[in-house]
């Protein structure tokens, strides 16, 4: 078969098609980017958010089309084929109400999904796990202790939660052998103390690696801004990765330009590291100093 991927509201492939062109390339099907010019037998069509736009032309190239992706239907899922692969869960759902999650409504409590030996085969031993709260399952906890046995190098991209980081559980990851750092939400004022707690507790110890924290970007421009700069002034093991709140109730929501600004300077990273946000000009004759009278 001649497959298609297109990803709506990207430019680069989503965790979803990336686990469908893995499962057709082992089937030996053709798998490339979406080409308006070539004709496929299945194209399918990806889009992460409900408020962005659809895909603006007509696809009359394919002789099927499959949408998918929580923009178009928050309760569709892979089938467990095509979803058990290197890019993997050990858990799914979270136990938290976030308002700015969607996970709790889409995949529900937490709960066991796979264990880590179906991920690790033919060879694999680098896996990226997308748990959204793996340190809230103590089946979650048996599957880290069963990837420092197995010496197995992983990185958990959704992060952890540091509130929930003990003494056992400190001593637990810092035995795990990290791909690149350590990720953690920190999404309100209050997490950073928690944030402080966890990654002293995981150095005592002995890890020596980098931190990475998610910062959401909710109504308060300098809360926002103090909560990011906080990691800055810190030394160069702890980076911030800020992310404008999205609405998932209201396709209508305009980004306000303060949390694109804030986002457009912290996720350069050499930007960041070397270049204040007050001094930084993103825009000709504007520089982001204008936000702090």
């Amino acid at each position: 078969m001649n497959i298609g991927l297109l990803a709506v509201d990207s430019s680069y492939p989503n965790l979803a098609l990336m686990k469908l062109a893995s499962y057709h390339k082992t089937l030996g099907d053709k798998v490339e980017w979406y080409n308006p010019f070539s004709h496929y037998d299945k194209v399918y069509m990806a889009k992460v958010f409900s408020f962005t736009p659809d895909y603006g032309q007509w696809i009359t190239n394919a002789d099927s089309i499959e949408r998918g992706g929580t923009g178009y239907d928050l309760t569709k899922v892979l089938p467990p084929v095509i979803d058990r692969t290197a890019y993997g869960f050990l858990t799914r759902g979270c136990p938290n109400k976030c308002k700015w999650c969607i996970v709790p409504r889409k995949e529900g409590k937490i709960q066991p999904y796979m264990d880590v030996e179906e991920i690790a085969v033919n060879g694999r031993n680098n896996l990226i796990l997308m748990d959204n709260n793996v340190l809230a399952s103590d089946y979650g906890l048996e599957q880290i202790e069963k990837i420092v046995r197995l010496k197995l190098r992983v990185g958990f991209n959704q992060g952890l939660d540091a509130r929930l980081v003990t003494e056992d559980i400190a001593k637990l990851l810092a035995k795990v052998k990290w791909i690149k750092r350590i990720r953690f939400g920190c999404d309100t004022p209050g997490q950073i103390a928690e944030c402080e707690r966890a990654t002293s507790l995981i150095d005592k110890y002995g890890y020596k690696g980098e931190y990475f924290f998610y910062c959401i970007l909710l109504d308060d421009f300098k809360e926002s801004f103090s909560r990011i700069n906080y990691w800055r002034n810190k030394s160069g093991r702890y980076l911030p990765h800020a992310q404008p709140y999205r609405d998932l109730n209201n396709p209508r929501q305009i980004i306000p330009q303060w949390q694109k600004d804030l986002a457009g300077w912290t996720d350069k990273e050499q930007v960041f590291r070397t270049c204040e946000f007050k001094v930084f000009e993103p825009r000709k004759g504007f520089k982001y100093k204008t936000y702090f009278k």
